[in-house]
């Protein structure tokens, strides 16, 4: 009797190398998908371990100018930063993660996707959001959330456990069991000693980025040039050598990651709101999307009409809670997106920023489409602007104060 296939999102860590043993002992023939995605991983190696564990087969997808080119840069565009901090690098790589898969399990006939994602974060509900948008019919398996998984594992330790009973190598040990989630935008970390948010993060965590106290003593400048909001190229001088220009996506992140690492760019320590409801404890390296956003929104500001810019931060502010929550397919997300598309038609040019001891400073910006008038807003000539109009301009505004300071009555503030 043939035996149900299940493609797993599979990452070669503890939770995930347990997880594809358990469906194996749960008689299921289990193909593991892995998509590369910029993440410091030994993609061989984890196919030995899996294969070893008795997996069906591996599947290794370079997902890399995919990732960079239609999720991390299109966020960029839109201005997605989730409760003000957060520039969604899990978030935007779930559903370029989940294309693939469901890709994999239609291409070879499989009746269920499986994954990781514990039962208390997003990560569940971005991926089964995702698969179910991309493939109605399809079945999700989230052993987190069956009772018989979760009653027997209880949590890192008891799966450490398991692992040692199945021979089945990991790197996670009960001395540092914080977990991390990793791709070419950036890398975070949560859970064991920083569930605690007044602990300080242990020393050394990081891995994309320098400590301030080690970070280079010279600043590093760049001219970054954006068409319609996206990222294009990035020029960097090289004292009297010809200046160095990348223009291919991948390759532009890679470079602003080295140098935004090398100034300590891009880390953050926050407390942020889950779907779910539940508060939790992030740590964040983000060093090119860090770059690229703080470039990016100053071009538009630039750029961009005053009432369309607000309009169009009201609406990236939906789309990042769209994006948070695991909706990047859904349609109320297609139509924002688009949205914010159309606003971007204009932001075209380029910015030049100062990267040093974790700053990121802009020094200068031009565009041909800017609405920026010097003339018109010049201290030292007319431009066309009547000074005498600016009189009963603040005469409206100010018959409002007026009568509430009347009816106030002078009272203190």
């Amino acid at each position: 009797m043939s035996k149900d296939l299940v493609i797993l999102a599979y990452s070669g860590g503890l939770d995930t190398s347990c997880i594809l043993k358990w469906l194996i002992q749960k008689n299921y023939d289990v193909v593991c998908y892995m998509a590369d995605i910029g993440q410091d991983e030994d993609f061989e190696k984890a196919r030995q371990k899996a294969k070893l564990i008795g997996a069906k087969d591996v599947i290794i997808e370079d997902l890399r100018n995919d990732f960079v080119s239609n999720y991390m840069f299109p966020a960029i565009q839109m201005g997605l930063v989730y409760e003000s901090r957060y520039y969604l690098g899990t978030s935007v790589a779930r559903p370029c993660i989940s294309v693939g898969i469901v890709n994999a399990a239609k291409k070879l006939g499989a009746k269920y996707i499986s994954h990781g994602a514990t039962g208390k974060g997003n990560d569940q509900v971005r991926f089964e959001l995702s698969v179910y948008s991309l493939w109605p019919e399809g079945k999700v398996i989230a052993p987190w959330r069956q009772p018989e998984f979760f009653n027997r594992f209880q949590g890192r330790k008891d799966l450490i456990e398991f692992a040692k009973q199945e021979n089945i190598p990991v790197s996670a040990t009960p001395k540092a069991p914080w977990s991390t989630d990793e791709n070419i935008m950036h890398i975070s970390y949560e859970s064991g000693v920083l569930e605690d948010p007044a602990a300080e993060p242990p020393s050394g965590i990081y891995k994309m980025t320098r400590d301030l106290n080690q970070a280079e003593d010279y600043p590093s400048t760049m001219d970054i040039t954006f068409e319609k909001g996206l990222p294009v190229s990035v020029k960097i001088p090289s004292g009297q050598e010809k200046a160095l220009i990348i223009n291919d996506p991948l390759n532009l992140v890679r470079t602003l990651n080295k140098l935004g690492g090398q100034h300590g760019v891009g880390r953050i320590d926050i407390v942020e709101n889950r779907f779910l409801g539940l508060k939790s404890r992030g740590l964040y390296e983000t060093p090119a999307g860090t770059i690229l956003h703080v470039a990016h929104l100053d071009l538009e500001t630039y750029a961009l009409d005053k009432e369309v810019l607000r309009l169009k931060k009201y609406l990236q502010e939906k789309m990042s809670d769209f994006v948070y929550n695991g909706f990047w397919f859904a349609p109320e997300a297609r139509y924002t997106r688009k949205c914010l598309e159309l606003s971007q038609e204009s932001v075209s040019g380029t910015v030049t920023v100062q990267v040093f001891k974790g700053n990121v400073i802009v020094l200068a910006r031009k565009s041909a489409k800017s609405l920026y008038n010097q003339e018109l807003v010049s201290m030292d000539i007319a431009g066309g602007f009547s000074p005498e109009d600016s009189t009963g301009f603040i005469n409206i505004n100010a018959v409002r104060l007026k009568e509430y300071a009347r009816f106030a009555g002078g009272q203190e503030f």
